[in-house]
């Protein structure tokens, strides 16, 4: 059989189930006869067998004798999501860097397919604009505005800014704002801004593996609160903690969270400030995400409902528009002086021609039109993920369902070691993420973060495909 008659008939096939799914094609429906089919896609009749027997062998029609082939009447419910799981309510020492680093190597193979990177496809974004507009940037660079733009950034890119934090009804203080060298700076200076070492600081359940990674480099001490994939962290458990234990920050995640994908509730998100306010207790809210919804409206982030200066608000361009570029910002809120002088005692300013490049593209390259794009094509393969997570991957098996992002959180059934199951699908050219990253004690050892960010790369549903085998074995 060749490639391209493979291809075929498995391509007809999943738009077919596609159709099923999304309720186009009903239960009890007849599909289309083999000639229509023929006709109607410029395939061989030997392509749409294939097909319609895969289809049926999937569960999803059943072939009628002298008849054709009908929708099943029956069809299979959704993958349940995976339950937040009430963490150890103590202080955790921090030793995750080994296995973070050994991840991030795995990723820098470009013959290894990425389900355990951190960023979605190199394509989706316009480098080729961004370049013109940077090149154009530095045609009109005046002298005076290379020193001018020390420590707290371009002005032009900080008024760029501001101007979107306006349009999400955010209105910045004076000189709030600080550029950093990516989102990890603005992260880490924050977090420095607002601890000593031996502090103790409540992140989520799971949690970002570079939150652990900042915290074990700082000697802080962890303590996790339970996160669910729909509302994000547990108020309850949270205003808990906060009562029993002297916390000295909390970096939290609350829309897209990495792993989970998790997306905090407007009314939830402002719950949480207000709780952290009548605490004391500074917010670091890593907000790289919050750009990539789905729908038209972008989420508010908690910083939207900061009205003390306690959220310090964090995000860059690595993950929407300019990974490579490594610019980001803090919207530092009251710490904004301390966290300025923290970046001019560390990396004293952010290399200024990225930063132009940023500005005129805010300003002439279509950066909203460009966010359209790539939220469609994150959607779009993030279906396509879940539909193959749901055919390939054992039962028991947990899957999340986020409204925005580019990554799922894969609950395994207890007997599948996901670092197990990490090694042997590297060692089949296949990266993920196992769960254990994801935790100061390494408490999910039978979970994945997968990332589906990569539309159009032919080789994701083999290599997905190929994960859920691997997971069957055990």
């Amino acid at each position: 059989m060749s490639e391209t008659t493979l291809n075929r008939y498995q391509q007809l096939a999943e738009d077919i189930a596609d159709g099923i799914r999304a309720g186009a094609l009903r239960p009890g429906e007849r599909l289309p006869s083999v000639r229509q089919t023929c006709a109607q896609r410029g395939v061989s009749p030997s392509t749409v067998f294939q097909a319609y027997a895969r289809l049926e062998s999937q569960g999803l029609v059943e072939a009628r004798p002298r008849s054709g082939y009908y929708v099943r009447a029956t069809r299979r419910a959704p993958r349940a999501e995976p339950q937040a799981a009430p963490p150890r309510d103590e202080a955790t020492p921090v030793a995750v860097s080994e296995l973070v680093f050994d991840l991030l190597e795995s990723t820098r193979d470009g013959d290894v397919v990425p389900l355990g990177s951190a960023f979605p496809a190199a394509h989706l974004f316009p480098f080729d604009t961004l370049a013109r507009c940077g090149a154009r940037a530095m045609r009109r660079l005046a002298p005076a505005r290379i020193t001018g733009a020390l420590t707290a950034g371009d002005e032009g890119l900080r008024h760029g800014l501001r101007r979107r934090y306006a349009l999400q009804g955010i209105a910045l203080a004076e000189n709030e704002l600080i550029v950093t060298h990516g989102a990890m700076e603005a992260l880490n200076l924050c977090l420095q801004a607002v601890t000593q070492p031996g502090d103790l600081v409540v992140v989520e359940s799971p949690t970002f593996y570079a939150a652990l990674h900042a915290l074990e480099r700082l000697h802080l001490r962890a303590v996790e609160v339970a996160t669910d994939p729909r509302d994000g962290v547990d108020l309850d458990a949270l205003a808990g903690l906060l009562s029993r234990q002297r916390v000295a920050a909390c970096w939290f995640m609350p829309s897209f969270q990495n792993p989970l994908g998790a997306l905090m509730p407007p009314l939830r998100k402002q719950a949480l400030v207000e709780l952290l306010a009548r605490h004391r207790v500074p917010l670091i809210e890593d907000d790289v995400y919050g750009e990539l919804h789905d729908g038209a409206r972008r989420p508010p982030p908690a910083k939207a409902f900061d009205r003390e200066g306690g959220v310090l608000h964090c995000s860059s361009f690595s993950k929407c528009l300019a990974p490579g570029y490594r610019v980001g910002w803090a919207a530092a809120g009251r710490y904004a002086p301390a966290v300025t002088r923290l970046k001019m005692m560390s990396s004293l300013a952010t290399a200024l021609p990225p930063q132009l490049a940023l500005a005129d593209y805010l300003d002439h390259g279509g950066y909203d039109r460009h966010l359209r794009r790539l939220r469609e094509a994150l959607a779009a393969q993030r279906q396509r993920a879940l539909r193959l997570v749901e055919r390939c991957f054992p039962p028991g098996t947990r899957v999340t369902r986020p409204q925005g992002g580019y990554f799922l959180w894969l609950e395994l059934p207890k007997g599948v070691d996901a670092l197990a199951l990490h090694q042997r699908a590297m060692a089949e050219g296949i990266s993920t993420a196992p769960g254990a990253l994801f935790s100061a004690d390494r408490r999910f050892t039978h979970h994945l973060r997968l990332n589906v960010g990569h539309p159009g790369d032919r080789r994701f549903d083999a290599a997905l495909r190929r994960l859920g085998e691997l997971a069957h074995a055990g």
